[in-house]
């Protein structure tokens, strides 16, 4: 394995690593997915980062997180996170070739408040005016596919608590609504969630489920009945406080990667 940092930007912090296999064979090529951890936009949790991209690793993905950019780096914060994904996006299928990666399977996992930049991204890979803003083309960003694991998506809907937190987020809070700019151009979307999250309310998830559903997107929904936030694998790996090691959650991993395997 050859773990890799690609900074993104002159004028950022932000940067994409890498966990990728180096076959034998050269011709072996493999999807890759791309980690955006929650953090409430303060940090990311690198560790448990990690974990994730290697969990995908090891289901034969070249894996990478992104390490986007923060409140206090930026301000308002987005859309420079949404931005930073798609300059992700552009530098994977730029590089395809030589980090023997499939190009047209390259799947989005956001986790929190890296759901919210997936769910924004995934409203956006299309339009021009964010393309002309990011620098890239449709394209170069296009997902095949979303998955959002207990995603914060709209400030109406519990999270953040706070009108000073949400300044720093943004000027025009509406326009982070991730569920209210869902077209038929979003690709399919795999949500899971847990009903008792008392940080970042199930209703965010339903209401971009529902808004995907509505506009035809192919959509997979799966509301865990219990556990708290930041779950991550839901396993031993990610354990980070009795509670938080749930093996029923825990198979969101695999219907993700089952759901990944119908897509046409």
């Amino acid at each position: 394995m050859k773990i890799i940092t690609q900074s993104l930007a002159s004028d950022s912090v932000a940067y994409l690593q890498g966990y990728l296999r180096q076959p034998a064979d050269t011709a072996l090529t493999y999807p890759a997915v791309i980690i955006v951890p929650g953090g409430s936009y303060t940090h990311i949790p690198e560790q448990q980062a990690e974990d994730l991209a290697m969990a995908w690793f090891s289901r034969g993905y070249q894996a990478f997180f992104l390490r986007y950019s923060f409140v206090g780096e930026k301000q308002p914060l987005l859309p420079a996170p949404v931005v930073e994904l798609a300059q992700s996006l552009a530098l994977i299928r730029q590089n395809s070739t030589a980090w023997q990666i499939q190009a047209d399977n390259l799947i989005i996992a956001g986790f929190s408040v890296g759901g919210h930049i997936t769910a924004l991204f995934n409203n956006l890979w299309h339009d021009s005016a964010f393309n002309q803003l990011a620098g890239t083309t449709p394209e170069q960003i296009k997902p095949r596919a979303v998955i959002l694991g207990y995603p914060v998506i709209t400030p109406t809907a519990g999270f953040p608590t706070d009108d000073a937190t949400l300044a720093n987020w943004t000027d025009d809070p509406q326009s982070i609504a991730a569920d209210q700019h869902v077209t038929a151009n979003n690709v399919p979307t795999f949500v899971w969630v847990t009903a008792a999250d008392p940080l970042v309310p199930v209703q965010n998830a339903l209401a971009y489920a529902q808004a995907s559903i509505a506009a035809g997107v192919d959509t997979e929904l799966h509301v865990f009945h219990q556990g708290p936030h930041g779950l991550a694998l839901a396993n031993s790996v990610t354990a980070w406080k009795p509670g938080t090691n749930l093996p029923h959650v825990a198979h969101w991993l695999d219907l993700a990667t089952e759901w990944l395997t119908e897509l046409p």
